[in-house]
């Protein structure tokens, strides 16, 4: 059973995107892989995870406030 969130569009091309931070992280220098890389990694997985929380039976305006709680995440891994 597919939650309501897993249909989005915008929730399924973060995941993808997470999975391509974690692919490209692996080619980091080894003297960042617990400062750097484990903080990219986290950011880019509060993305969806922020989408999935907002999504997931709030009001309208609570889910917005998620939404940009994704949209600086991204711009954090950017």
């Amino acid at each position: 059973m597919k939650l309501q969130f897993e249909e989005l569009k915008v929730w399924q091309r973060a995941v993808k995107y997470t999975r391509s931070i974690h692919e490209l992280t692996k080619n980091f220098p080894k003297e960042e892989k617990f400062i750097l890389t484990s903080q990219i990694k986290r950011a880019a997985d509060s993305i969806a995870l922020n989408i999935a929380e907002g999504a997931l039976g709030q009001t309208r305006p609570e889910f917005s406030r998620f939404l940009s709680y994704s949209i600086r995440s991204a711009a954090e891994v950017s």
